[in-house]
């Protein structure tokens, strides 16, 4: 529960008014499985277009953004998502992500999408920009490391690609 509601249901909330905020020209709605799955849904109702999925996450793969440097987060995503082209191949996807950490995530998905046929790859964040680090056992430990706080940010569509 979040202040008494369903996460499930303010996560969903949440795509929906992405979805009003920042609309796209678009074939199709996709995630970065699996906790921005139902923003994704979310936008994908308000906006009418289908919730497709283009990438499949390896269960056995942890959490890349905590990895202790940029070589193994990277080599982690490599490992984490299996793509699904023939779901996305030469149409305009929509990807909904639940936040950005560092942004050494999301740019590795950008281009793996973009190598397997994708015509365009559009980036939307259901979350506030991450600005502070936490000290609860996500390995964040400076506010330097995070995006949100870097010369990048005010560029972030050209850094992440």
């Amino acid at each position: 529960l979040f202040l008494g509601q369903m996460v499930y249901s303010v996560r969903r909330r949440c795509g929906q008014q992405l979805a009003i905020e920042a609309p796209v020209e678009a074939d199709l709605v996709s995630t970065v499985p699996e906790s921005a799955t139902p923003a994704a849904l979310g936008y994908a109702q308000k906006c009418g277009l289908p919730y497709v999925e283009v990438l499949c996450k390896n269960r056995y793969v942890g959490r890349t953004f905590i990895q202790p440097n940029m070589r193994l987060r990277q080599l982690g995503v490599a490992k984490k998502f299996g793509v699904l082209s023939d779901n996305f191949k030469g149409k305009r996807v929509v990807i909904i992500d639940d936040s950005i950490v560092r942004g050494n995530t999301i740019s590795p998905i950008i281009k793996l999408l973009r190598e397997s046929g994708a015509k365009e790859v559009h980036i939307r964040v259901a979350s506030p920009p991450i600005r502070f680090p936490c000290y609860m056992g996500i390995n964040i430990p400076t506010k330097e490391e995070l995006i949100a706080n870097r010369p990048e940010f005010h560029d972030l569509a050209n850094y992440i690609g």
